[in-house]
C-alpha cells in the first residue's frame, strides 16, 4: 500500500512514461484543473462518430460546467487520466466511485489519430491500479454496440467480462483484482510493445548523426565513417552546420534541412548542447536518439538532473534514449548492415547478442567477442542507462530470430522484478548469460539512477539463479560460456567423456570435471596425434564418433597437448565434425602452446565458421563453462511448475486488516505488531502460530497451561536466549502443574546471569528440525523469502536460501533444499526424516502473504519446527510500514 492522495492532492507518483504498441512512448499522467482548455482542444479535434461513441450525442463543444466536471477530480472517487505526446493530450480514461463504494463507472476517449496504439489498454491498466489502491473492486461501462474498439479494450483486457444488452447499449462489468490471465495479458503487451521500440532502434529505416565532423578521431567522425563503412542500407544524413560535405556526402546544417524522414538520431556534439539538439529532434519526428556524448556525470548532480530532463523530453515526445555516454549499437543482420558504434568494422554475424552498460565494459565486450570470433547479432552498450536497459533488449531479443544466445554485462539493475520476470521466459528458449559487477546493487556507478539493495549479500545472485540465468564473474567467463551456447547444441545431461593424447593431463581434467559437478562416464587417453594427418585425424575423429554415439554420454571435453604435424585448425574441425553428427557439443583445450601465432582461445576449425568448435587455453576453463551451460540446460529441460497460490488465502481480508493497523503510522516509521495482531494478520494466508501466553506468577503460568492444554514448553522471552535450549532459556514437555512451577524456578535461576526477562508459557508440539523463514521487503529487489536451519547454521554460517516470489513449485522445492545443512530435514544421520511438504505449504504462504503486501515490512518465523506430523510456527515477528513504489507494478510503465 503506497500513501494514499487525499482529496484533491495531486499523485504525482502516478505520472508514467509508457510505451505503445507501435514502440512510440508517451506520457501518462492524472488530470489536473489546468488541464481545461487541453482537454476543450482534444474534443474539438474528435470526429463526430468519435463524440457520438464516447457521450452517445454529438457536442461541438464541452460546456464550462463539463470541463470543470471533467478536470476537477478527487483523485479518490473520481479520477482521470491523460495521455500526452509533445504536450497534446491524445487519450482520455476516467473512473467515476457508484453508489456501491467498490464499484466505478469506467469510460474512454482516443484520439482519431491514435486510435490502434494500445491507448485505451494502458488507460485501463492504469485506471484499475489507482482503483484498486482507492478500495475499488469493480468497474462497469456503458458501450454502444457499434464500438467495437472499445467493446475489444475490455474483452482483451484479461478479465472476467460480464456483459448484457439493454436499450441499445452494452453493459459490462468485471471484477479488476489481478488474474493470472490479466497479468499474463498485461505482460505479452508490455513485451510486444518494448520488443517494437527496441526494433526500430536497431534497425532504423534511417540515420541521421548530429555533431558528424570533418576532423579525424572524433566521436562524430568515426561514427559516421563506421556507419557508411559498414554498408548500412538505409539513408544516412550527416548533421553538421559548419561543413558542406562530410565523407563524400552532402551536409545538412541542421536537423530540420534534412530531405526526408530520421528515425534514429545519433548525438555526438558537446555536453552543454545536448538538451537542444533532442529538442531538434523531437520537431523533426526523430523515433529514437543515440547519445554518444559523455558529461553528464562529471557534471554532478547537476548532470544527473539534466540527463532526467533529457529522457523527460524524449519520452514525451514518442522517443527512446539510448546512453547518454553510449559506445552504440550494432546489428549485423544483411537487411540492416548497421555498425553505428566505436568498432572500426561491422562484427562478423552469429546468434550472439550482447548488452553493456559503460562505454568502457562495453568496449571489452565487444573486443573479446572479436578475438573469441564469436559471431554476433546485435550489440547495444547503453552508457549510463537512463532509458533503454537490458530488460528492453532482453524483450527484443525473445523474438529476434537471428539471436540464440544473449550476454549482458551489467553494472546496476534499475527494475530486477523485472528482470526476472523476462529472464524466466527468455531463458526458456535462449540461453541468458549474466555478469555483474559484485558491487551492483549495493552502490551506483556514476550517472546510474536507481534504488540501491538492502537484501542479504546472495539474494540478488540468487533472484538470478532463480530465472534461469547462467551467472558468471567476469566478461572472459562471459565469453568461455557464450562460445558454447550459441554455436553448440544444449547437452542433455551430466555424463561427459573426457579425451586426451596425455594421461596425467586427461585425469586431471576428469578430476576438474568431477569436481565442477560433471560425470565422467568415459577416460579416453589412448589417442595417438602423431602418427600423422592421414592416420590421426581419421582415429579420433572415429574414436569420438563412438564416445558420443553412447547414450550416457552428452558431451565432450579434449584437452590436448601439441602435436607435431597436426595444426590446431585441422583437430578443431574434426571434433566439430563429430559434435555435428552426434548433436552433442564438444569443447576443446589446447595447452602448451607457446607460439603466439597459434589460435587456441575462441571459435576455432574452418575460417568460414561451419565447422568449428569452442576451444580454450585452459582445460579449466573449458570444464568450468560447460559445466555451467549443463546446469542451465536442467534447468531448462525442468517443469517448474505452476506459481502456487495457497488455498485460503483472503488478501482483501489482509488489506482492510493492515489498512486498520497502518493508521498511526507516519513516514519511515516500522510498527511492530503485537502477537495477537500478527497472529490475526497471518490467519488471513492460512499461517498459524502457536498459541502462547505469559505470565508473573507460577499461578498464572499454571492457569494458561490449562488454557493451552497440557503438555507444555516453558520459554524465555528474551530473543537471544528463547530458542537456546543449551543455556536454559527453553524447558519441553512439561506434564502438569508442579512440574511447571519447578521449572519456572530452576528457569529463573539459570537465566539470572543473562538478565531478569519474562517467561511464557506455549502449546507443545512433536520434536523436529527448528526452521528460520524470513521475508523483507527490499528497496531493489521488492519482497525476498529466505529460508534456512535454526542455530549455528544461520547465525554462524550465513547458511541462508533466498528466493523473490512468486515462487513456483520449483522454486519452493529449490528453497528449502539450498542451504548446506537441509540434508538434515531428509533423514539425517538415521532421524526420521520432516515433513518437508508441510514446510513447503508455510513457505508457500509466506511468499504470497509477502508478495501482495508491500506494507509488511519483515516477517520472520523462528522458530518453525519441522517434524513428521507437520510444520509448526513457535514464534512470528511482523513489522510493517510505508512501503515506496515497486520497481514491477500491476501496470505498465517505464522506470522513470
Amino acid at each position: 500500500m503506497v500513501d494514499q492522495p487525499g482529496d484533491g492532492e495531486y499523485p504525482e507518483y502516478w505520472e508514467a512514461d509508457v510505451v505503445l504498441r507501435d514502440g512510440g512512448t508517451a506520457h501518462l499522467r492524472p488530470i489536473h484543473p489546468t488541464d481545461a482548455d487541453a482537454v476543450q482542444t482534444f474534443h474539438t479535434r474528435q470526429s463526430q462518430n468519435s463524440i457520438y461513441m464516447r457521450f452517445f450525442a454529438f457536442k461541438e463543444r464541452l460546456s464550462t460546467r463539463e470541463l470543470k466536471r471533467f478536470t476537477e477530480v478527487d483523485y479518490r472517487d473520481r479520477v482521470a487520466f491523460v495521455i500526452t505526446i509533445g504536450g497534446d493530450i491524445i487519450g482520455i480514461g476516467r473512473y467515476d466511485r457508484l453508489d456501491d463504494p467498490a464499484e466505478a463507472e469506467v469510460a474512454f476517449n482516443i484520439a482519431d489519430a491514435h486510435q490502434g496504439r494500445g491507448i485505451g489498454s494502458i488507460l485501463l491498466e492504469h485506471l484499475a491500479a489507482a482503483a484498486r489502491e482507492n478500495g475499488i473492486r469493480r468497474f462497469s461501462a456503458e458501450v454502444l454496440p457499434e464500438n467495437r474498439k472499445m467493446l475489444m479494450v475490455f474483452s482483451d483486457a484479461g478479465y472476467d467480462v460480464k456483459r448484457h444488452f439493454d436499450d441499445g447499449v452494452v453493459s459490462l462489468e468485471f471484477d479488476i483484482d489481478p488474474t493470472d490471465k490479466s497479468r499474463a495479458v498485461m505482460e505479452a503487451r508490455e513485451h510486444r510493445a518494448e520488443a517494437r521500440s527496441v526494433r526500430d532502434l536497431l534497425a532504423p529505416s534511417s540515420v541521421a548523426v548530429i555533431g558528424a565532423s570533418r576532423r579525424w578521431g572524433t566521436v562524430g567522425y568515426q561514427l559516421l565513417e563506421h556507419i557508411i563503412e559498414g554498408g548500412f542500407t538505409g539513408p544516412v544524413y550527416a548533421i553538421n552546420p559548419e561543413a558542406f560535405e562530410l565523407a563524400g556526402m552532402l551536409s545538412f546544417g541542421k536537423l530540420s534541412d534534412v530531405p526526408g524522414p530520421v528515425q534514429l538520431a545519433i548525438v555526438a556534439v558537446p555536453y552543454e548542447e545536448v538538451p537542444k539538439v533532442v529538442d531538434e529532434c523531437a520537431a523533426a519526428g526523430v523515433k529514437g536518439v543515440l547519445v554518444a556524448s559523455a558529461g553528464f556525470t562529471e557534471d554532478g548532480e547537476r548532470g544527473l538532473a539534466r540527463q532526467r530532463e533529457l529522457v523527460r523530453q524524449a519520452r514525451a515526445n514518442g522517443m527512446r534514449v539510448i546512453g547518454p555516454a553510449s559506445l552504440g549499437i550494432v546489428n549485423t543482420n544483411s537487411a540492416v548492415s548497421l555498425n553505428a558504434s566505436m568498432a572500426p568494422s561491422l562484427a562478423h554475424g552469429g546468434g550472439l547478442g550482447l548488452f553493456s552498460q559503460s562505454a568502457a565494459i562495453g568496449v571489452a565486450l565487444y573486443a573479446a567477442s572479436s578475438r573469441r570470433r564469436a559471431g554476433i547479432s546485435t550489440f547495444l552498450s547503453a552508457g549510463n542507462r537512463a532509458d533503454v536497459s537490458g530488460n528492453d533488449m532482453m524483450q527484443f531479443w525473445e523474438d529476434d530470430a537471428d539471436t540464440t544466445a544473449v550476454g549482458l554485462y551489467l553494472e546496476s539493475i534499475g527494475n530486477p522484478r523485472k528482470f526476472s520476470r523476462i529472464a524466466r521466459r527468455l531463458a526458456r528458449t535462449k540461453p541468458v548469460i549474466v555478469a555483474k559487477s559484485t558491487s551492483m546493487g549495493l552502490q551506483l556507478p556514476p550517472g546510474h539512477a536507481v534504488r540501491t539493495t538492502q537484501a542479504p549479500a546472495d539474494a540478488l545472485d540468487s533472484m538470478m539463479r532463480q530465472s534461469g540465468v547462467i551467472r558468471v564473474e567476469t566478461i572472459e567467463q562471459l565469453m568461455d560460456v557464450a562460445q558454447i551456447v550459441s554455436a553448440q547444441p544444449l547437452p542433455r545431461g551430466a555424463g561427459v567423456a573426457v579425451f586426451s593424447n596425455s594421461g596425467a593431463l586427461g585425469k586431471v581434467v576428469a578430476d576438474s570435471a568431477e569436481s565442477n559437478g560433471l560425470g565422467v562416464e568415459e577416460l579416453v587417453t589412448e589417442l595417438d596425434l602423431d602418427a600423422g594427418m592421414s592416420r590421426a585425424l581419421p582415429a579420433l575423429r572415429e574414436r569420438l564418433r563412438e564416445v558420443l554415439a553412447k547414450e550416457a554420454v552428452h558431451a565432450a571435453v579434449v584437452a590436448f597437448l601439441p602435436a607435431r604435424g597436426l595444426t590446431v585448425e585441422k583437430i578443431a574441425g574434426a571434433l566439430a565434425e563429430a559434435s555435428a553428427e552426434a548433436g552433442k557439443p564438444v569443447v576443446a583445450a589446447f595447452t602448451g602452446i607457446l607460439d603466439p601465432s597459434v589460435y587456441v582461445e575462441g571459435m576455432v576449425g574452418d575460417r568460414s565458421g561451419a565447422a568449428q568448435v569452442p576451444c580454450y587455453s585452459n582445460p579449466g576453463a573449458a570444464v568450468a563453462a560447460l559445466s555451467a551451460v549443463v546446469r542451465y540446460a536442467e534447468w531448462s529441460e525442468r517443469d517448474q511448475g505452476l506459481f502456487v497460490d495457497p488455498d485460503g488465502c483472503d488478501p482483501d481480508a489482509a488489506h482492510a486488516d493492515l489498512e486498520n493497523l497502518l493508521a498511526d503510522v507516519r513516514g519511515e516509521q516500522l510498527k511492530k505488531l503485537s502477537p495477537g495482531d500478527a497472529a490475526r494478520l497471518l490467519a488471513h494466508y492460512g499461517i498459524m502460530v502457536m498459541p502462547s501466553e505469559g505470565f508473573e506468577t507460577d499461578d498464572e503460568a499454571v492457569e494458561a497451561a490449562g488454557r493451552l492444554g497440557w503438555p507444555v514448553a516453558l520459554k524465555t522471552t528474551d530473543p537471544a536466549l528463547r530458542h537456546r535450549l543449551d543455556l536454559g532459556g527453553v524447558r519441553l514437555d512439561i506434564q502438569d502443574a508442579d512440574s511447571l512451577r519447578l521449572n519456572i524456578l530452576q528457569m529463573r535461576r539459570a537465566l539470572e546471569p543473562y538478565g531478569s526477562a519474562s517467561l511464557e508459557v506455549q502449546t507443545m508440539v512433536p520434536v523436529g528440525q527448528a526452521c528460520t523463514l524470513r521475508a523483507i521487503e527490499d528497496p531493489l529487489l521488492g519482497p525476498v523469502v529466505s529460508f534456512g536451519l535454526a542455530g549455528d547454521a544461520v547465525n554462524l554460517l550465513d547458511d541462508w536460501a533466498h528466493r523473490a516470489p512468486p515462487l513456483s513449485a520449483g522454486d519452493l522445492h529449490d528453497l528449502v533444499r539450498s542451504p548446506r545443512a537441509s540434508r538434515k530435514l531428509f533423514g539425517y544421520q538415521g532421524l526420521p526424516a520432516v515433513d518437508v511438504s508441510a514446510l513447503e505449504d508455510v513457505t508457500a504462504r509466506l511468499a504470497r502473504l509477502k508478495d501482495a503486501h508491500p506494507e509488511i515490512a519483515v516477517v520472520e518465523f523462528n522458530p518453525v519446527l519441522s517434524t513428521p506430523q507437520g510444520a509448526f510456527i513457535l514464534a512470528a515477528d511482523v513489522r510493517i510500514g510505508n512501503p515506496a513504489q515497486r520497481t514491477d507494478s500491476a501496470r505498465r510503465a517505464m522506470r522513470s
